[in-house]
């Protein structure tokens, strides 16, 4: 995810970017050669040390050791805190600064998609001004889509994005395995199938319309598409698809 985000950094916006991890040999080394711009580092604080906006794109149990490894070079009572680091609230990225400071520090979800720049990402936010938000939301803006949320919402966007993207795989399989049923070969279901679900996509996109609008378009009293509906709920499709979402929701 953090070369992900550096990528969409380097080649999307006009910032800066400085990326350090300890292991030299393999992303960083990646990193250098696809982007001249972006400058890598095997020490994290001398990656940090300048940064306006200091991104945390560690795994969870890491990021109390990294932070400790910053704490005596980093200030944040200028520099602001973004984390993409699972499970870790707005709370305890504040608590990482001196007590009675109060850090503007973000919580930022991408999900798998960040990397063909097409992610759906939630920003929540505590300590921080309408610049500040705009500022970080610029930094993931040309990677997808951006949404500011109460952090509330973080573990149901989580569900329905990140889970979402293996849901909505998921349907691309069944739909294909249909389709090889049916009589196409996989390589020609799978294209037609991806192309349907694009179709449908750029549709209600476009549209702005509520998929149950679009769909009353493309069904007839008595026609195929209707039965075909009717079969998947008999058969449990919605009731499926929002208990797997409730059943992803992080507490």
């Amino acid at each position: 995810m953090g070369g992900a985000i550096a990528r969409g950094i380097a080649s999307g916006t006009n910032h800066t970017v400085a990326v350090g991890s300890p292991n030299r040999h393999g992303e960083l080394d990646t990193l250098q050669s696809q982007f001249s711009s972006i400058a890598v580092s095997t020490d994290n604080a001398d990656a940090a040390r300048d940064a306006d906006i200091i991104v945390m794109a560690v795994k969870p149990w890491l990021i109390d050791a990294v932070m400790d490894e910053l704490r005596g070079c980093i200030d944040l009572s200028r520099q602001m805190l973004v984390s993409v680091v699972a499970g870790v609230d707005l709370s305890h990225l504040e608590s990482y600064a001196p007590a009675g400071t109060h850090p503007a520090v973000f919580r930022v979800i991408p999900n798998i998609a960040i990397a063909n720049r097409q992610s759906m990402t939630f920003v929540s936010s505590k300590n921080t001004s309408e610049s500040q938000i705009n500022a970080v939301c610029g930094i993931f803006e040309p990677m997808g889509r951006v949404m500011v949320v109460e952090e509330r919402l973080m573990g149901a966007g989580t569900a329905l994005a990140s889970c979402g993207i293996a849901y909505a795989m998921r349907y691309v399989r069944a739909a294909m395995e249909g389709g090889i049923e049916l009589g196409f070969p996989a390589r020609q279901s799978l294209e037609i199938v991806l192309q349907t679900v694009s179709g449908a996509v750029a549709m209600l996109a476009e549209s702005g319309e509520h998929p149950e609008v679009a769909i009353d378009r493309v069904t007839t009293a008595g026609g195929i598409t209707i039965k075909g509906l009717n079969a998947m709920e008999r058969n449990g499709f919605s009731a499926s698809v929002i208990e797997g979402l409730k059943a992803s929701v992080t507490k």
